[in-house]
């Protein structure tokens, strides 16, 4: 059984940090990239960041850019995936999603991905 779960979501004040993790287990996620989306309450699922299974690849949602960085790290039997969020507004509240995809290249799109965590909530208060 894949499972994908999601660690260190919280409430913070604006301009404040926090680290997301997922940890991936149930199969070999050799050659999957991984990735973060996000959920307000009445929007839509949106991509905030992936990476290849490399590491050597990682994109950002141009709202997310030079605050969030995500990163990656392959265990024998566990993947673990990781969204350092700094500089955090009011407008980055929502549901945070880790996201698996059986390719090594990356996807901006919900469909693109095969296995899905439960979600940890981010509450930024103003």
């Amino acid at each position: 059984q894949v499972l994908l779960v999601e660690s260190g979501g919280g409430l913070v004040q604006a301009g404040g940090s926090l680290r997301l993790s997922c940890a991936a287990s149930g199969r070999t996620f050799s050659g999957y990239a991984m990735g973060w989306f996000r959920q307000a309450p009445g929007k839509e699922r949106e991509f905030v960041a992936a990476i290849s299974w490399s590491g050597r690849s990682t994109y950002y949602a141009d709202s997310v850019k030079g605050r969030f960085t995500i990163s990656r790290e392959h265990a024998e039997n566990t993947e673990n995936l990781h969204l350092q969020m700094n500089s955090l507004k009011p407008e980055d509240t929502a549901v945070y999603y880790c996201a698996a995809r059986a390719m090594s290249g990356t996807s901006y799109y919900p469909r693109g991905y095969d296995y899905w965590g439960q979600g940890t909530q981010v509450t930024v208060s103003s």
